[in-house]
């Protein structure tokens, strides 16, 4: 007991310890797992640990991953991106599958040998790249959008390759690797090949046909004892019953419980599936990669460093190429193709799965998978360095639109809009359809591109530049709407209006309630948040859904808004734009003060309307 709950506390303590540090630098958790693992390697080994066995056991990990993949593919959202799943997403494994196949073979491996190497290498790190995209933003933008196609594609892929990887096997190795594991539990082992393949069909055809017809009931009588414990004990029962029924008859886990994941993405009890799976993948993955990491053979990388540096890179550079060509092929544009190309140039972490399971069943060579490995690691490794190349380099390239120079602005009105995206444009289109004409300018040219073949006409320029406010006529405007999509630049802006043009009403879009602060600290008076008014409409309306009528629900929310603007001035007269909210104690001393004389009195306010409409 003693022996399990030390080795239970050497891997959670370093998780909790090294994944957060990873996040924070950037390298994101997958890394931070690897790193983790390798730095408890020698406590392991030291203890004399079987890294293999524990592998095992948490590659069922996977198995849950795979299962919580499948529920999220609903069919009709697949339809819909039918077009860059098999274009883009096909095109990216299949072509840098052949390119890494070609250089195998060029390198003196055998066809099926380089084929299964290839489609290792074809596959990108998802938990990596959509962790970065979504911290940079950049996951709404062309760029994004594409990779999360080609990695969506890439998590179907992985099905299909652990079908077809163990026919690649090479006899002696699968000769070794049969001999070596003990035979246990089979329904097909005395079978012939024909009666292999109609139990085969028949498990398949049970999971699919079960998943429709067996799970609703099954799971209606489990949520009607009200037991949470019962609906997170029948999912994983089901999840080990699949992959038990998989194992028995010869196939991949992963594959039937991928399969029932797909067959339940339409059911009731998708979301509470979800939840209840997630924290056991997320424990069972993040052990499966520090066991990757604690097993990573330090001695081969001295002893190969050369070569195995220059295979990385020469993987990082096919895949980089192959997705350029894509990207051109799909007209995605400008820096967007750059994000999507360096994004997706590393191995992923289902790399590591494949390259267990190809060693497990004699399909690659013990030494070339453990080369492999390192391959992998190294390429995530540098995948923070490829984003920072886009952000610092490429990103600011594009942001200059190639030295464009700025529109010649020669229709002047007195309203001036600073961006037309989604919040300029609602309200340039308001203006327009009440008779009034407004200069719009924005900083981007494939934006402007598109509202071009729509009739609309706006002028490109940065907004911050004092000579192109000048030019838009901002000396005579009476009205200045900043609206650009981008914190830092919208308070440069207004900074620079409020100072420069003390009779010009500035009315500035802010990103949340420390922007407002900040905005309200350099002199601007009429601030919009972006997403205030939508909250206040939605407590409207959650009023209204418990009972309450529409005239009371507008009612309450006016207090509520009332009481929150005056609040946020009182606030704003104590912030200090160069203190963070958390350490300005003059702030935080504010907040506490209005919380204890100002949050009993509107409750007592709103409660007091409230009751008016019969409710308690």
């Amino acid at each position: 007991m003693a022996d399990f709950l030390l080795l239970a506390f050497i891997f959670l303590i370093a998780g909790v310890i090294a994944v957060p540090i990873a996040s924070r630098l950037g390298l994101g958790s997958v890394l931070g797992y690897l790193i983790a693992g390798i730095l408890i390697s020698p406590t392991l080994n030291f203890l004399g640990v079987d890294v293999v066995a524990v592998q095992h056991f948490a590659e069922f990990g996977v198995v849950m991953m795979l299962f919580l993949i499948g529920l999220e593919l609903e069919p009709k959202l697949l339809w819909e991106m039918r077009g860059r799943l098999a274009g883009l997403g096909g095109g990216q494994v299949i072509g840098t599958a052949a390119a890494i196949m070609a250089l195998a073979m060029v390198l003196g491996e055998t066809w099926h040998v380089a084929l299964a190497i290839g489609l290792v290498l074809a596959l990108s790190s998802t938990a990596i790249v959509l962790q970065t995209l979504n911290e940079k933003g950049l996951m709404r933008s062309d760029g994004g959008q594409a990779s999360f196609s080609v990695l969506l594609f890439q998590d179907i892929a992985v099905i299909p390759m652990l079908a077809l990887l163990p026919l690649l096997a090479i006899p002696e190795l699968a000769a070794t690797a049969d001999a070596g594991h003990d035979e246990g539990l089979s329904l097909v082992a005395d079978l012939n090949a024909w009666q292999t393949a109609l139990v085969t069909l028949g498990a398949i055809a049970f999971v699919v046909l079960g998943g429709n017809y067996l799970t609703r009931p099954i799971f209606r009588f489990i949520a009607a004892a009200q037991l949470r414990e019962l609906f997170t004990a029948a999912a994983l029962m089901m999840i080990i019953g699949i992959a038990l029924l998989m194992s028995l008859v010869g196939l991949s886990p992963a594959l039937g419980t991928f399969l029932a994941g797909v067959v339940l993405a339409n059911s009731e009890y998708r979301h509470e599936l979800e939840s209840d799976i997630e924290p056991f993948k997320g424990l069972l993955l993040g052990l499966f990669f520090m066991t990757v990491g604690a097993g990573i053979n330090f001695a081969l990388l001295m002893d190969n460093a050369g070569p195995i540096i220059a295979l990385t890179l020469g993987l990082i550079a096919i895949k980089i190429i192959v997705l350029l060509v894509l990207s051109m092929l799909f007209n995605i544009p400008g820096a967007h193709r750059w994000l999507f190309s360096l994004g997706l140039a590393q191995a992923g972490e289902f790399g590591f799965v494949l390259l267990a399971f190809t060693d497990a069943n004699g399909i690659l060579p013990t030494a070339l998978a453990d080369k492999l490995l390192l391959i992998v690691a190294l390429s995530m490794l540098l995948t923070p360095l490829l984003f920072i190349l886009y952000d610092r380099v490429i990103a600011p390239r594009y942001n200059r639109e190639q030295h464009r120079e700025a529109d010649e602005i020669d229709d002047i009105s007195p309203i001036i809009i600073a961006g037309r995206g989604r919040v300029g444009g609602i309200v340039d289109r308001i203006l327009e359809s009440a008779g009034y004409k407004s200069t719009v300018i924005d900083f981007s040219s494939e934006q402007l591109g598109r509202l071009q073949k729509f009739g609309i006409n706006a002028y490109f320029g940065d907004a911050t530049r004092p000579d192109l406010l000048r030019s838009a006529g901002v000396e005579e405007a009476k009205l200045l709407i900043v609206a650009i999509d981008d914190k830092e630049q919208i308070t440069k802006l207004v900074q620079y209006a409020v100072h420069h043009y003390p009779d010009l009403h500035v009315m500035a879009r802010a990103v949340d309630r420390d922007h407002v602060y900040a905005l309200w600290s350099v002199g601007c008076r009429d601030i919009i948040r972006e997403t205030y008014d939508s909250s206040l409409r939605m407590g409207r309306s959650a009023f209204e859904a418990i009972g309450i009528s529409r005239e009371t629900a507008d009612e309450m929310v006016d207090i509520f808004r009332d009481a929150d603007r005056k609040s946020m001035i009182e606030f704003a007269d104590v912030y200090d734009i160069d203190i963070p909210s958390w350490e300005n104690e003059a702030l935080l001393a504010k907040v506490r003060q209005l919380q204890e004389e100002w949050e009993p009195e509107l409750r007592e306010q709103i409660i007091a309307v409230r009751n008016r409409d019969g409710m308690q």
